[in-house]
């Protein structure tokens, strides 16, 4: 399973599928104190990024993987633009 939903934090592994998504966004709203643990998040369909950018969650581990440090620096970002130059 990419996404392990526990009481407080999503825990984000591999690579997580478009039916990822639904799934993620309906479990943030649920309770805006939620967290997710990105640290073993390898890749992940554009929905599920979609998700994490539009809700902004707190992240309790960011992501080691190189590939994903514009998605750190994108959810780290407090203004509301897509697109960093």
């Amino acid at each position: 399973m990419p996404i392990a939903y526990k009481k407080k934090v999503a825990v984000m592994t591999g690579h997580c599928e478009i039916e990822e998504a639904e799934a993620l966004f309906a479990w943030l709203n649920e309770e805006t104190s939620r967290q997710v643990n990105l640290k073993a998040l390898g890749s992940a369909h554009t929905a599920v990024y979609q998700v994490l950018l539009a809700k902004k969650p707190k992240v309790s581990a960011w992501p080691e993987a190189d590939a994903l440090y514009w998605l750190t620096e994108m959810m780290q970002n407090k203004q509301s633009k897509v697109w960093f130059e």
